[in-house]
């Protein structure tokens, strides 16, 4: 059964949108709203490169973090709430935004993204980058940060426990339970990041698991 975030405009934006962040450990489908994001686009694998030389892709959220924290305090001052919700990324190796879990990962291409409140306007968010670049200066990360609307629609998605590296049998399970539903994949290999890996036991680590889907 599909299940989807409850209609209206809850004030609690992490509680309207826990549906898309908590899903079981069985695969399930999901309807996944227009969401506006902070997203930075990117290639290559997570984690390699010299030792305590940090990669694209954790330059990348590590540029998003300085912005979405100024977009909240500029909104607090209006007097509106917004959470900062879980970190997200898209994966890719091929034609279509697919995603090939045996391509080399310094061929993977990426999307990191971070989900932002409906009051987030182009204007507030132009204005956080500048007060950001002001107070840190500028990084190639944080000039390719942009602010999207993107709606992913039908999903098929999973709560993955333990490390990333062990991600491979959950995604199996996730493509059989699409292809027994009647559906295919469409797009991108979505995942997103509940824990901290630098703080977090590896085996107690979640990760949603998300793949776009459409009729065959």
């Amino acid at each position: 059964m599909a299940t989807t975030p409850a209609a209206g405009a809850a004030p609690d934006l992490r509680k309207r949108l826990a549906p898309l962040f908590n899903p079981p450990r069985e695969p399930v489908l999901v309807d996944v709203p227009e969401l506006g994001y902070l997203m930075i686009d990117g290639h290559g694998a997570p984690e390699e490169g010299a030792e305590h030389s940090a990669t694209d892709f954790q330059k990348a959220f590590a540029a998003l973090f300085p912005v979405v924290y100024t977009i909240k305090f500029r909104l607090k001052r209006d007097g509106l709430a917004m959470p900062i919700l879980p970190l997200e990324a898209l994966w890719h190796t091929g034609e279509g935004g697919a995603f090939d879990v045996d391509v080399a990962p310094e061929k993977w291409g990426w999307r990191a993204m971070l989900a932002v409140s409906d009051d987030v306007t182009p204007a507030i968010f132009g204005a956080a980058l500048e007060e950001v670049r002001r107070k840190r200066g500028s990084s190639d990360a944080l000039e390719r940060l942009c602010l999207e609307r993107w709606r992913e629609g039908r999903c098929a998605h999973v709560m993955h426990v333990g490390p990333y590296s062990e991600e491979r049998p959950t995604i199996e399970r996730l493509h059989a339970f699409i292809a027994a539903q009647g559906l295919r994949p469409r797009g991108a290999h979505h995942e997103i990041y509940l824990g901290d890996p630098r703080r977090a036991d590896p085996a107690r680590l979640k990760t949603v698991l998300r793949q776009p889907v459409d009729e065959k």
